[in-house]
């Protein structure tokens, strides 16, 4: 298991998200940055704007997935 936070991952706060793969990680986050915006928290906001570009155009997001994921192979095990 390993850990990675919303900053990491393009957003503005420390939340921490737990997983097995980095994947499992994006996931947490896209539902953190659902839940946000949801909460009307307009801070997770342009995160979320970008989020939803990436799911839309997978191909074009290649660049941030591969880069997020070889952050997260590069962390350590919790």
């Amino acid at each position: 298991m390993k850990t990675m936070t919303c900053r990491q991952l393009g957003g503005p706060c420390d939340l921490e998200h737990h997983g097995e793969s980095a994947d499992d990680v994006i996931n947490a986050q896209d539902r953190h940055l659902k839940e946000a915006e949801k909460a009307g928290d307009a801070s997770h906001q342009p995160a979320r704007d970008d989020m939803k570009g990436r799911w839309r155009h997978p191909k074009k997001s290649m660049g941030w997935y591969k880069a997020a994921k070889a952050t997260f192979a590069d962390l350590p095990e919790d």
